[in-house]
């Protein structure tokens, strides 16, 4: 069943295509790769799909209705969206992971926020932790665990794991895998050799357009 639909999807800066007719379909369940050179348009296309940005042309779908007749930020809780650089806010861990009950007007649950610190290898006491003192590598599992405290149908993925150490990039590795095993629908952006071979259904993105994979090379 397909969750989400592209159709001749446009963005044009400048009067330069940025995303040049894109058609997609991308099912329930789907784990989806997508890479290709850089400045092809791959995080522009995740920005598209996560209302970041709006098309210029064409129509996007999710669950069979169009985009844009969904409230931002009901569309926002079903679709999420983790930037390559994660975002934080406030002061503490705390005050990240208690954003998402927060928006939805719920009580803090702290057996779930540890379960997810517990998934990623830090500790409870990192709630109080300052996110200044964060390193990159947590940074990323904090910003990663706070879009999954209520699990999305689509999480949308960009470059998520460049600049990690290795024991960062397992841990967050691991942790998709096991979102994807619950049935969330990935869309996972990287030009990364390793995650691309092991990656089960991959689109390959040049000069705005979806192209064959030879395509890439030349």
């Amino acid at each position: 069943m397909s969750i989400l639909t592209m159709r001749q999807v446009d963005f044009v800066v400048e009067e330069k295509p940025i995303i040049n007719g894109i058609n997609l379909q991308v099912n329930s369940g789907d784990y989806l790769t997508i890479s290709g050179p850089s400045g092809g348009g791959k995080s522009t296309l995740l920005k598209l799909i996560a209302t970041l940005l709006t098309p210029t042309s064409g129509e996007i779908l999710f669950n069979n209705q169009a985009q844009a007749s969904y409230p931002t930020t009901d569309y926002r809780k079903e679709v999420s969206y983790c930037f390559q650089q994660p975002t934080l806010f406030g002061e503490t861990v705390q005050d990240n992971l208690a954003f998402p009950f927060l928006v939805r007007g719920k009580a803090f649950e702290q057996a779930k926020v540890d379960h997810l610190l517990d998934l990623v290898d830090l500790p409870e006491s990192y709630l109080t932790k300052k996110i200044t003192e964060l390193s990159g590598g947590e940074r990323q599992r904090v910003a990663l665990i706070r879009n999954l405290i209520f699990l999305p149908k689509v999480l949308l993925l960009d470059e998520v794991t460049v600049g990690l150490d290795s024991a960062s990039k397992a841990i967050v590795k691991k942790l998709i895998q096991r979102v994807h095993a619950d049935g969330v629908t990935i869309l996972l952006v990287t030009h990364e050799s390793d995650i691309l071979a092991q990656a089960q259904q991959v689109i390959w993105i040049k000069e705005g357009k979806i192209v064959d994979e030879s395509a890439i090379s030349q």
